[in-house]
């Protein structure tokens, strides 16, 4: 009789939400934030391009379609079959 309210406990503490408040910002705060996210973001977005294009250069990795079309467009030349 007494484990399910040690387990109504143990399930009230183990949700993972606190009462805690959120800490409050300014919006000049959160909007310094957001574009050095924003900024973190694109680095990374360039950078994994960056590192794409050197290994299609290099022959290390598959293209996908839109890749071999643009590196290869003789791949997708039906011309040699037309009648």
């Amino acid at each position: 009789m007494g484990a399910p309210q040690q387990e109504e406990v143990k399930g009230a503490e183990g949700n993972g939400t606190l009462d805690r408040s959120p800490t409050p910002i300014s919006h000049a705060e959160f909007l310094l934030w957001k574009q050095r996210k924003d900024a973190l973001a694109a680095t990374k977005a360039a950078e994994a391009a960056r590192k794409r294009a050197e290994d299609i250069e290099a022959g290390r990795i598959q293209l996908n379609g839109r890749e071999l079309f643009e590196h290869e467009p003789w791949v997708f030349d039906d011309s040699r079959f037309e009648i």
